[in-house]
């Protein structure tokens, strides 16, 4: 397997609007440009052989009593290449990248039934294991 990551920039709007199925959503075009125009948003799509199979989006926040830490937003990996180390990959692609940029940690929410993920991210060694609930708020806004 060639596994190939790709981190997108500003000028990446169509290429993540191709790989539009690896969403939960259809991409929107102007979400995804003003996603990318934010410097603490980063995107990472994984390729094998040229075809986009997985990603992992985060998000930097900067709190006034705990710096700046890594939100993991999102990863999907597509169904047929699942359990292939893609997700894992493509978690310490983010990992890697929030250290360079000075974070001082990685979190991300989970549901506490999924155990795929749950098992991938307890094999990355987490320092910690909390249940976490998080309140929703539907605003119903579509604005980008």
């Amino acid at each position: 397997m060639n596994l190939e990551l790709q981190w997108m920039t500003s000028g990446d709007v169509d290429t993540i609007e191709a790989a539009s199925y690896l969403f939960d959503d259809d991409v929107d075009r102007d979400w995804t440009e003003k996603f990318l125009r934010q410097p603490n948003h980063h995107l990472c799509i994984a390729y094998i052989d040229d075809e986009a199979v997985g990603f992992v989006s985060g998000v930097e926040i900067t709190h006034p009593d705990k710096g700046t830490e890594m939100l993991m937003y999102e990863l999907g990996v597509d169904d047929q290449y699942r359990r292939r180390g893609i997700g894992r990959s493509l978690v310490v692609a983010l990992r890697d990248l929030a250290r360079t940029r000075g974070c001082s940690g990685v979190w991300v929410p989970v549901d506490d039934d999924n155990e795929p993920a749950l098992a991938m991210y307890r094999s990355l060694g987490p320092d910690e294991e909390a249940r976490t609930v998080i309140p929703w708020w539907d605003l119903g806004g579509d604005e980008p």
